[in-house]
């Protein structure tokens, strides 16, 4: 193994174990031999010297191309290691993260144009692909897990049920769901509490999807149209998952549009995953081949953007494990659908794939990602003083949703 690597694996792997098997046969033990085994084998001499070069593009696209393999443990139990180990050190290459974080803006320059092309990109994979590894509702943000042996669909419901009792949501209430998917967040609005939802997104193929599902339904209009350029006003927002494509250059476009489009008595939710350790720059194996121009935010990015635009933050909610839980569950359904991945597409996109979704949950469990929820307003008095109605209206959202009441749904007064 060359001498390098080996110093750096030296410095990242303190803790755990971890055995590497080079190009050539022999082994290296790296770590205090705690815990379990992560055992890879390197199968082309030449990533030793690229891992030097780039190791966090390296990593994935040496994996993607069939360079390394695991020998004993699992790619997600890897990344973890890794994750864990660097968290509170020195990055191995300080000015490269520094140069990455300097050209950001650059690399997210996300116009209207690039935006779409951005979204197509990632969306727009084909239909068949998100059907193998997401819940029923094609659900593709962070799910709520209520109790530990929720099942993801359980965990699903239970999201959109969280997320619509913070909107204190009437029937006939205008929404704009910024981000829609698939439609499933606008669906579950508009049937269990009477809201008419305008769902927007910039890849055909989930619009397409979302019409088919709103056939025979009224108030429910999808499109695709970029957030800047809906010209309407509505009395609700919701946007579940999209906030990480906007770009760190267009937080104040993004804010700003949303106050125009709120209602003065209007609420907005916010659901994004976020960064604890504060503002950074997004892994360039994401970036180059899973999300182009996107970014997680940290709040103290986020925060400033939203005071700028002339709205008040009325609740902010941190969820923690709650990602790492529904990746962990992807995951599993991703690779119990293995063939059928690689016959609609080919191993090398299935391996692209496991090492983005392995890659996530480590991020979740041993790195600097979480998840945040924001309920913004133009006014202080439109959201109650307290947080009971968000209980008292998941409660009867549950019965709804579940068949256990009739009734219409219990949406909170503004006491």
């Amino acid at each position: 193994m060359n001498s390098l690597l080996s110093q750096l694996l030296k410095r990242i792997v303190w803790h755990g174990s971890l055995t590497v098997t080079d190009a050539n046969g022999r082994d290296h033990v790296f770590g205090d031999g705690t815990g379990e085994l992560q055992h890879i084998v390197l199968h082309d001499s030449s990533v030793e010297r690229r891992l030097l070069r780039d190791p966090e593009l390296t990593l994935g696209e040496a994996y993607m191309d069939g360079e390394w393999s695991i020998k004993s443990g699992s790619l997600t139990a890897l990344l973890t290691l890794f994750m864990a180990n660097l968290k509170g050190s020195a990055p191995p290459s300080r000015l490269r993260r520094l140069m990455r974080l300097a050209l950001r803006r650059v690399a997210q320059r996300n116009t209207a144009r690039a935006a779409r092309k951005n979204a197509t990109h990632h969306y727009d994979v084909g239909n068949e692909i998100y059907t193998l590894f997401l819940d029923e509702d094609w659900q593709y943000s962070c799910a709520y897990f209520p109790s530990a042996d929720a099942s993801l669909e359980e965990a699903q419901l239970a999201k959109k049920r969280h997320i619509a009792a913070k909107m204190l949501l009437e029937p006939g209430h205008r929404v704009l769901d910024i981000g829609c998917g698939w439609g499933g967040m606008a669906l579950y609005l508009n049937e269990f509490t009477g809201a008419e939802v305008t769902g927007i997104t910039l890849a055909d193929n989930q619009v397409a999807r979302a019409r088919e599902r709103a056939k025979g339904r009224t108030g429910l209009d999808f499109r695709v149209q970029d957030y800047r350029a809906v010209p309407e006003t509505f009395d609700r927002i919701v946007s579940v998952g999209m906030f990480e494509h906007v770009g760190v250059g267009y937080f104040d476009d993004y804010f700003q549009a949303a106050h125009r489009l709120l209602e003065d008595d209007g609420v907005m939710l916010l659901h994004s995953i976020g960064r604890f350790d504060g503002p950074g720059s997004t892994n360039p194996f994401i970036a180059k081949y899973i999300f182009p121009g996107g970014y997680i935010p940290a709040l103290s990015e986020v925060l400033p953007a939203i005071e700028r635009a002339g709205l008040y933050v009325t609740d902010v909610e941190i969820l923690r494990l709650h990602y790492a839980e529904t990746l962990k569950n992807w995951n599993a359904r991703f690779h119990a659908h293995h063939d059928e991945v690689v016959k609609e597409k080919d191993e090398r996109f299935f391996r692209m794939w496991d090492f983005y979704l392995a890659g996530s949950e480590a991020s979740f469990r041993a790195g600097d990602m979480m998840v945040f929820q924001i309920q913004l307003a133009k006014r202080l008095e439109t959201v109650p003083l307290t947080r009971d109605y968000m209980a008292s209206t998941e409660r009867a959202l549950a019965a709804r949703d579940s068949g256990r009441s009739t009734g219409p749904a219990l949406i909170a007064g503004h006491g």
